[in-house]
């Protein structure tokens, strides 16, 4: 016959002195330095590409950050989460710019203008 070990359902088999207390970890300051670097290159990509997408992903992740930034990043950023937003919002306005203000070159050869004058065709 083969004996079982029997235990008694009640008994609790884990012991109080190895019990570590949860410690919650401290901020990294990582997240915000990350953040305000997005924060300040987004803007300059969408105005450098004329991207209006980019331009749009800039405007929605900086105002994230500015509703987001608490009482410790706004005392530690070098420039208020305002600053960012309206940074953004310019770059925006200049995606659209051709828009609104289209370059007077349309058509012709696309060159700069300091090319020599075409000869003249005899009549």
């Amino acid at each position: 016959m083969v004996q079982r070990a029997i235990m008694a359902p009640n008994k609790d088999m884990r012991r109080a002195d190895l019990i570590v207390p949860y410690q919650e970890p401290a901020a990294s300051s990582d997240k915000t330095e990350f953040s305000s670097t997005i924060s300040s290159t987004l803007p300059m990509a969408a105005m450098f590409t004329r991207n209006r997408y980019i331009g749009w992903a800039a405007v929605v992740f900086t105002v994230q950050n500015w509703l987001g930034e608490s009482e410790d990043a706004k005392k530690k950023s070098s420039t208020p989460g305002i600053l960012s937003v309206l940074m953004s919002a310019m770059a925006l306005g200049v995606t659209y710019m051709p828009i609104f203000l289209p370059s007077a070159n349309k058509g012709g050869s696309g060159g700069s203008g300091t090319e020599a004058p075409a000869p003249v065709a005899p009549s």
